[in-house]
């Protein structure tokens, strides 16, 4: 059977929800609000009757908060799940699976940091330090989770760590996260892009091995 699942925004009146008309919301007494984090028990309760699925926006995502629903429908549910968890059968599915995934999570960090070292292209004389910056990004950008560019599947895997790499330079060699930038429609990207073009230049001189002054912003983030 399908259900209903209305989306709906937070209020800062506890107990009550808003459309995205600003109409307030105020849930049936006999249900209760789930947060988000178990999504089989979420999964669970939805399969049981109609929900309403709190979400905010955070950029370009939309993030649950989690859902309300019947009571007895989430209580329910709750107790299936640990039923479920509480077996044999799902312990041994839950460690191959983890397992799957560590492998797999493994195989992409070091396709990952390979992408990034061909992408800085370093000179011979500087590979050390190509080494250790890759080793950074990487870390940085591909943990399960974090948002970054790195875990999006979007685009191919050598932009991804050209994105990386340009961000991570943004971050660590220039004034970006202090700067006041006045919120105007394009502003931002505009700034992004000019910081870009920076961090390319001071790339340019690890790639053509050239001597680096005291003041190189990218020696003394590596240091």
């Amino acid at each position: 059977m399908t259900h209903t699942h209305r989306t709906v925004l937070p209020s800062r009146i506890q107990g009550t929800v808003l459309l995205d008309s600003g109409e307030r919301l105020t849930p049936p007494e006999d249900w209760a609000f789930l947060p988000a984090g178990d999504a089989a028990i979420t999964r669970n309760v939805k399969a049981k009757g109609e929900t309403w699925v709190v979400q905010v926006r955070k950029g370009k995502r939309l993030i649950s908060k989690g859902i309300w629903a019947k009571e007895a429908h989430i209580l329910a549910s709750q107790k299936e799940i640990e039923a479920k968890r509480a077996t044999p059968e799902y312990s041994r599915r839950r460690e191959m699976d983890l397992s799957r995934r560590e492998t797999k999570h493994k195989a992409y960090v070091g396709e990952f940091f390979t992408e990034v070292v061909e992408f800085l292209d370093f000179h011979p004389r500087y590979q050390n330090e190509a080494a250790l910056l890759a080793e950074k990004i990487t870390a940085h950008a591909t943990p399960v989770g974090s948002g970054t560019v790195a875990r999006t599947e979007r685009i191919p895997i050598a932009r991804r760590a050209e994105a990386a790499v340009i961000a991570w330079m943004r971050h660590q060699t220039t004034a970006y996260d202090s700067m006041s930038i006045a919120r105007i429609k394009g502003r931002r990207r505009e700034v992004r892009r000019k910081l870009a073009a920076k961090s390319v230049e001071i790339l340019k001189t690890y790639r053509q091995g050239q001597e680096l002054t005291e003041n190189c912003p990218l020696k003394k983030a590596l240091a």
